[in-house]
């Protein structure tokens, strides 16, 4: 079971749209931290519109969340903060009463196998906030930190810092 479960029962969605917002609590916003190896989840909520479509479970919607996650040189916090558009089509499993082939279009592209019967829109969110952050955060601090570890800067190791490089002992001539 997901640390942030709101699952829908399949046999509550029908074919008009409906709303459905979710916000994840203190206690499930310290789980989603620890499994997404974050220092905090300040707040994740999502607001999905879902509804039957051919073949599944169309959910459109927004996921919102603010985090804090730990500077990839420094290990000092660095705040996020998400706010992504989802489409997301929930399906059946493939050999599970869902032998027919269902053609998806390019705006939706990511989709999720239905499980027990509903569908998890607060796993659907809390693994679209873990995909929308930046997987190599970096604080204020980080630029002085790797240069006084002898870390050359993309500048410095790239062609064109090799062209400064070139350039300077040129002009020392």
């Amino acid at each position: 079971m997901s640390e942030f479960a709101r699952v829908e029962r399949l046999d509550t969605i029908g074919g008009e749209e409906r709303q459905v917002a979710i916000a994840a609590d203190e206690s499930e916003r310290l789980a989603l931290a620890r499994r997404f190896r974050l220092m905090a989840v300040e707040r994740l909520e999502a607001t999905f519109a879902i509804r039957r479509e051919a073949g599944g479970v169309a959910a459109r919607g927004r996921v919102a969340a603010d985090v804090v996650q730990a500077c990839a040189v420094t290990g000092d916090p660095v705040s996020a903060t998400v706010d992504e558009e989802v489409d997301l089509r929930f399906v059946e499993p493939a050999g599970r009463g869902g032998d027919e082939e269902v053609e998806l279009s390019g705006d939706a592209l990511d989709t999720i196998e239905i499980e027990g019967g509903g569908i998890d829109l607060g796993e659907a969110a809390a693994e679209t906030m873990a995909l929308a952050l930046d997987p190599f955060p970096r604080s204020p601090q980080a630029a002085d930190a790797l240069k006084q570890a002898g870390v050359l800067s993309e500048e410095e190791a790239g062609a064109f810092g090799a062209l400064a490089e070139l350039k300077a002992k040129l002009e020392k001539k």
